[in-house]
Parts: C-alpha cells; sequence; structure tokens
C-alpha cells in the first residue's frame, strides 16, 4: 500500500514540476537576471576603483581576463531549471506520499483528501512559511559566499525545529481533544507551536547580507515568485495526492468483489459508502 502511494506521489510530483516551472520561467527568471546584473555591476565599480587607486600610486592596473562561463545564463534558465524543478517536485511528492502513509489515521478521524490538505497545509506554513519569515529568501547573487554554508546550516535548522514543533503540536491536540473538546484543543496546540518557534525564532541569529543599494523591487518580486512556487507545489500535491489516496484506499486489501448477484449481500457493488470514513493507520 505505502509503494502505491509513493508511486502517485512521485508521478503528481512530476504535474506539480511541470506547475512550478511554467511559474518560475515567467515570474521567477527576469528576478535573476536583475539580480545578476546588479552583481555584475557592483562588480565592475570594485574593479574599476581597485584599478584607479593603482593607477593613482603609479603601479600598473591589472588585466584580468573574464572568467570562463561553465554554463550559459541560457541554459540555466532553461534546461537546468527545467531539471532541477522537476527533480526537486519528484522527490518531494515521494516525501509527502510517506509523510501521509504515517499521518493517514493518526491525525483524527479525516478521510484520505482531508488528511492530504491538511498535511500540506501545516507541511506549507511549517516548512516554508515560519522558517522563511526568518530567513527569507534572497536572489542567488545576494550574500556572501563566505557566509554560505552558515546561513544553509541556520536555515535547515528553522525548519526542522518548526517541523518538529509541529508534529509535537499535532500530538498534544490529540492528546487534549477527549478533555477539552477539538477547538480547544487546536487552540492549546496552536498557541504551543506559536511559542516555539517565536523563541527559537528570537534565539537563532539573524542573517542580513541583502546590499542597501540592492533594488527593493527586484528583492520582492523574487521573494513572491518563491513563495508562489512553493504554494503551487505544496497546493497541487496535497490536492491531487488526496484525491489518488482515495481511489488507492476505497478498496481494502482482501476484498473480493462479485458479479452479478452470486455473491454475498452488497459485494456486487463494492465501494458503496462515503470514501471520508476514518480508515486504520497504513504503518
Amino acid at each position: 500500500m505505502a509503494g502505491t502511494l509513493l508511486v502517485r506521489g512521485m508521478l503528481i510530483g512530476i504535474v506539480a514540476g511541470l506547475l512550478c516551472f511554467s511559474f518560475l520561467k515567467v515570474v521567477g527568471e527576469p528576478q535573476v537576471d536583475r539580480a545578476i546584473a546588479f552583481e555584475t555591476q557592483l562588480d565592475e565599480a570594485k574593479a574599476r576603483a581597485e584599478a584607479q587607486a593603482l593607477i593613482a600610486k603609479g603601479l600598473p592596473a591589472p588585466q584580468e581576463e573574464p572568467e570562463p562561463e561553465l554554463v550559459s545564463r541560457r541554459v540555466q534558465a532553461g534546461i537546468g531549471l527545467f531539471i532541477g524543478v522537476i527533480i526537486y517536485n519528484v522527490a518531494f511528492g515521494g516525501l509527502f506520499a510517506l509523510a501521509f502513509a504515517l499521518a493517514y489515521g493518526r491525525m483524527g478521524d479525516f478521510g484520505p483528501r482531508t488528511t492530504a490538505a491538511l498535511l500540506a497545509a501545516l507541511g506549507f506554513v511549517a516548512v516554508y512559511v515560519v522558517p522563511n519569515l526568518k530567513y527569507p529568501a534572497n536572489p542567488p547573487s545576494v550574500g556572501d559566499p563566505a557566509t554560505i554554508g552558515m546561513r544553509t546550516a541556520l536555515y535547515f535548522s528553522m525548519i526542522a525545529i518548526s517541523l518538529a514543533a509541529m508534529i509535537a503540536a499535532g500530538m498534544l491536540r490529540l492528546r487534549l481533544v477527549a478533555g477539552h473538546g477539538p477547538w480547544n484543543a487546536f487552540l492549546i496546540a496552536a498557541g504551543a507551536y506559536l511559542i516555539v518557534v517565536i523563541v527559537v525564532s528570537v534565539a537563532l541569529p539573524p542573517v542580513n547580507e541583502v546590499p542597501a543599494e540592492f533594488p527593493a523591487v527586484v528583492l520582492w518580486r523574487f521573494r513572491i515568485a518563491s513563495a508562489g512556487a512553493q504554494l503551487i507545489t505544496w497546493t497541487t500535491i496535497g490536492l491531487l495526492f488526496g484525491a489518488l489516496a482515495e481511489r488507492v484506499l476505497a478498496r481494502p486489501p482482501g476484498v473480493v468483489r462479485y458479479s452479478g448477484t452470486g455473491g454475498p449481500s452488497g459485494a456486487g457493488r463494492y465501494g458503496e459508502g462515503s470514501a471520508e470514513r476514518p480508515q486504520a493507520p497504513l504503518v
């Protein structure tokens, strides 16, 4: 069962990847081009200033040869972007399927579609929204190359803590439902999650390496493109996977489908009833 869901999750990842590629090609890539142009202008201005300083001291200005371009910008924005986005979304779809298999039947009295939608919504908040409020996305040309390791570690640490806090909040809600009711249990769990991520966000060091002269419009549009691509991924996988999972889980394993009237009572029309009925955990 989990293997079947995994395959469907990866197939849906292809659909999400195609949608994301189309969106990023139209909305995101122009902002990357503008950011690269800005970086090039800064590098050229810095080189001119260094050359003028050497000339003022009576020294010859260095003649720098342009570095060979290993991968052209056209390839990066075309086939490179396409392959990267497709691979990312296929892997993401597979991981989502595995997470669904673990969460189904454990999140509450929800069917496949509701479980997938809730899982996608909560995952989008925990994995993207909260970490990006602390460490927002920046164009590739923004930031000090010497600190990329530190920035990456901080960002993934925020993701891990936010995701762990979300899982813990979900477990807390299930424990509190019986004594406090669904709504109060949700509010308490949500408050506990917010407290954890706010404390962690304040404790972690800030990172702000965007140059003061960097165009604010380009930065804003790039972050909008980043958020839009993530929203497309989570929404597409959450909705489509729920629909396919509902079909996979509609027939319990081992049930024989009869035709005509020769089978047991009601067996000739298997699948009747609500597809949103609660199911036992898959794993």
